[in-house]
Protein backbone atom coordinates (compact mmCIF):
# COMPACT_ATOMS: atom_id res chain seq x y z
CA UNK A 1 0.00 0.00 0.00
CA UNK A 2 3.15 1.92 0.48
CA UNK A 3 5.42 2.53 -2.69
CA UNK A 4 8.63 4.60 -2.17
CA UNK A 5 10.37 5.88 -5.20
CA UNK A 6 13.47 8.28 -5.79
CA UNK A 7 16.66 7.08 -4.19
CA UNK A 8 19.79 6.61 -5.97
CA UNK A 9 23.36 7.90 -6.39
CA UNK A 10 24.59 11.03 -5.62
CA UNK A 11 27.22 13.48 -5.33
CA UNK A 12 27.78 15.42 -2.03
CA UNK A 13 26.14 18.79 -2.34
CA UNK A 14 23.15 17.32 -4.53
CA UNK A 15 19.35 16.70 -4.35
CA UNK A 16 17.18 14.20 -4.50
CA UNK A 17 13.15 14.19 -4.30
CA UNK A 18 12.07 10.81 -2.61
CA UNK A 19 8.22 10.10 -3.32
CA UNK A 20 5.32 7.83 -1.19
CA UNK A 21 3.14 6.86 -2.84
CA UNK A 22 -0.47 5.25 -1.19
CA UNK A 23 -3.31 3.35 -2.36
CA UNK A 24 -6.26 2.33 -0.28
CA UNK A 25 -5.48 4.53 2.38
CA UNK A 26 -7.50 8.15 2.81
CA UNK A 27 -4.17 9.72 3.42
CA UNK A 28 -5.51 13.02 4.28
CA UNK A 29 -6.25 11.84 8.25
CA UNK A 30 -3.02 10.08 8.71
CA UNK A 31 0.42 11.53 9.83
CA UNK A 32 3.02 10.50 7.91
CA UNK A 33 6.87 10.34 8.25
CA UNK A 34 9.95 9.25 6.53
CA UNK A 35 12.46 7.13 8.75
CA UNK A 36 16.24 5.88 7.60
CA UNK A 37 18.56 3.72 8.68
CA UNK A 38 21.89 3.72 7.72
CA UNK A 39 24.49 0.79 7.97
CA UNK A 40 25.01 0.20 11.81
CA UNK A 41 22.75 2.80 12.64
CA UNK A 42 19.30 2.71 14.85
CA UNK A 43 16.50 4.04 12.81
CA UNK A 44 15.61 7.77 12.96
CA UNK A 45 12.66 9.98 12.27
CA UNK A 46 14.10 11.87 9.40
CA UNK A 47 11.13 14.20 9.05
CA UNK A 48 7.35 13.82 10.09
CA UNK A 49 4.13 15.67 9.19
CA UNK A 50 0.85 16.19 10.78
CA UNK A 51 -2.44 14.91 8.85
CA UNK A 52 -3.76 18.49 8.76
CA UNK A 53 -0.30 19.48 7.19
CA UNK A 54 0.45 22.52 9.09
CA UNK A 55 3.08 20.61 11.49
CA UNK A 56 6.32 19.84 10.62
CA UNK A 57 9.66 17.45 12.16
CA UNK A 58 12.61 17.42 11.35
CA UNK A 59 16.10 15.79 13.08
CA UNK A 60 18.48 18.22 13.79
CA UNK A 61 20.96 16.68 11.34
CA UNK A 62 18.97 17.84 8.10
CA UNK A 63 17.09 20.85 9.88
CA UNK A 64 17.52 23.68 6.59
CA UNK A 65 18.20 20.81 3.91
CA UNK A 66 15.33 18.40 3.90
CA UNK A 67 11.43 19.54 3.51
CA UNK A 68 8.87 17.07 4.02
CA UNK A 69 5.03 18.01 1.91
CA UNK A 70 2.44 15.95 1.74
CA UNK A 71 -0.47 15.92 -1.47
CA UNK A 72 -3.70 14.42 0.04
CA UNK A 73 -5.82 14.09 -3.29
CA UNK A 74 -2.67 12.76 -5.27
CA UNK A 75 -2.00 10.36 -2.05
CA UNK A 76 1.41 10.72 -2.14
CA UNK A 77 4.51 12.30 0.40
CA UNK A 78 7.60 13.78 -0.52
CA UNK A 79 10.63 14.41 0.86
CA UNK A 80 12.80 16.98 -0.91
CA UNK A 81 16.48 16.80 -0.09
CA UNK A 82 19.25 19.15 -0.83
CA UNK A 83 22.59 19.84 -0.06
CA UNK A 84 22.89 15.86 0.55
CA UNK A 85 26.14 14.61 2.65
CA UNK A 86 27.56 11.43 3.43
CA UNK A 87 26.20 10.77 6.25
CA UNK A 88 22.45 10.83 4.55
CA UNK A 89 23.60 7.98 3.11
CA UNK A 90 20.36 4.97 4.68
CA UNK A 91 17.51 3.04 3.27
CA UNK A 92 14.87 5.40 3.94
CA UNK A 93 11.00 4.37 4.47
CA UNK A 94 7.85 5.85 4.01
CA UNK A 95 5.67 5.55 7.54
CA UNK A 96 1.69 5.93 7.96
CA UNK A 97 0.98 6.48 11.62
CA UNK A 98 -2.40 6.12 13.26
CA UNK A 99 -5.53 7.76 11.89
CA UNK A 100 -5.65 11.51 13.15
CA UNK A 101 -2.50 10.56 15.44
CA UNK A 102 -0.01 13.37 16.36
CA UNK A 103 3.58 13.81 14.73
CA UNK A 104 4.99 12.86 18.27
CA UNK A 105 2.85 9.31 18.43
CA UNK A 106 4.64 8.43 15.06
CA UNK A 107 7.67 9.42 16.29
CA UNK A 108 7.20 6.86 18.72
CA UNK A 109 6.49 4.09 16.72
CA UNK A 110 2.39 4.43 16.46
CA UNK A 111 2.55 3.45 12.78
CA UNK A 112 -0.19 1.71 10.74
CA UNK A 113 1.47 1.05 7.71
CA UNK A 114 5.35 0.97 7.00
CA UNK A 115 6.49 0.94 3.50
CA UNK A 116 10.09 -0.58 1.81
CA UNK A 117 12.91 1.38 1.74
CA UNK A 118 14.60 3.59 -1.18
CA UNK A 119 18.26 3.51 -0.58
CA UNK A 120 19.96 6.85 -0.80
CA UNK A 121 23.65 6.94 -1.07
CA UNK A 122 25.54 10.22 -0.71
CA UNK A 123 28.93 9.54 -2.56
CA UNK A 124 31.96 11.12 -4.81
Amino acid sequence: QLQASGGGLVQPGGSLRLSCATSGINLSIYPVGWSRQAPGKEREFAATITWKGGGTYYADSVKGRFTITRDNAKGTVYLEMNNLKPEDTASYYCVVGKRYGTGPQLRGGAADYWGKGTLVTVSS
